[in-house]
């Protein structure tokens, strides 16, 4: 990034945390936002261009606090320099372990690690890079509804040993906070059908649950369905992904693909008035793709026009 791109991504994250108009104002919270972010640069290219007006709106995601996803190999690197940062900063990070064997069922996330064993030691690699630094660690999206949902592809019982074996191994790092996914209330909406599996998935060791990862389920719903899992779980907490939920779930089919009239949610906050809901969260990265459907680029890749969507149609 050239010395005036850094200077424009500094400028646009000031004027973002300033004066971002996405969603309601939260006083300072723990969490902490990555200066290099696609949305920060995106907002900074835009500015040298004279899109001025698009890159204010960008700010709105660019000021926020993400998750940082680490889906391939070798993720040590990048979870040491992520926490370092961080903790420098006297923030937390938020990472997601997104790398389980036949991840997302080969659907648009298709891949992740190529054997059970291959697995283990990526988790014992990224937990090692922890350290004592904090980190909230969101443990393999869609892995366990997957399975409850039929995915054919796993055994289910290996596929829980593996997630108990990431709950365990992240748990031994201090000050880490683990979170394992649960889907969300409108993909299995009998909460207790995922109980079974999120206890054979280490549930229990863990800090909690993560709900509406990557989806579009209100804040209420989402609380509703997280206050009836903890009462299967001895109380287990959760944790809500408000990235995109402003304006809720898109109604028909394919909801949950790069549905258009979607908006921001609530910026990341451990203020949440309920003792069972530990933080909102912007799990996913807002802008981007969910996969290749409604023209968007392949799952993961940053798609600018969206991106912009949800700043503009966020609430001030």
């Amino acid at each position: 990034m050239s010395t005036t791109v850094r200077r424009a991504v500094l400028v646009a994250l000031l004027a973002g945390l300033c004066c971002a108009g996405a969603t309601r104002d939260v006083p300072n919270d723990p969490f902490w936002t990555a200066p290099d972010s696609r949305a920060a640069q995106q907002a900074a290219a835009w500015r040298e261009a004279g899109r001025d007006a698009d890159a204010t709106l960008m700010d709105r995601i660019a000021a926020r606090p993400q998750a940082e996803w680490l889906n391939g190999p070798n993720p040590g690197p990048v979870v040491r320099a992520r926490t370092t940062a961080a903790a420098r900063a006297g923030r937390t990070a938020v990472l997601v372990a997104y790398y389980i064997p036949n991840r997302d069922c080969g659907q648009y996330s298709t891949g992740g690690a190529p054997t059970d064993a291959a697995y283990r030691a990526w988790i014992d690699e990224f937990a090692a890079a922890l350290g004592d630094r904090g980190a909230y660690v969101i443990v393999e999206p869609d892995a366990v509804a997957q399975v409850v949902a039929s995915c054919t592809r796993v055994t289910a019982s290996d596929r829980y040993a593996l997630l108990a074996h990431a709950v365990d191994r992240l748990k031994r790092q201090p000050h880490t906070r683990v979170y394992v996914d649960a889907g969300n209330s409108s993909w299995i909406p009998e909460a207790w059908r995922l109980v079974a599996a999120l206890k054979a998935s280490g549930v229990a060791r863990a800090d909690g649950v993560a709900l509406n990862v990557s989806n579009f389920q209100t804040n209420q719903a989402s609380s509703t369905y997280g206050d009836r899992l903890s009462k299967d779980l001895a109380g287990k907490h959760y944790v809500i992904d408000t990235s995109r939920n402003g304006n809720g779930p898109l109604t028909g089919t394919d909801t949950w693909c790069n549905p258009p009239g979607r908006a921001l949610g609530t910026p990341p906050t451990t203020r949440t008035d309920n003792p069972l809901l530990d933080a909102y969260l912007w799990i996913k990265r807002p802008g981007e793709s969910d996969g290749t459907c409604r023209g968007g680029p392949a799952a993961g890749q940053w798609w600018p026009s969206y991106a912009l969507e949800l700043a503009r149609n966020a609430r001030p």
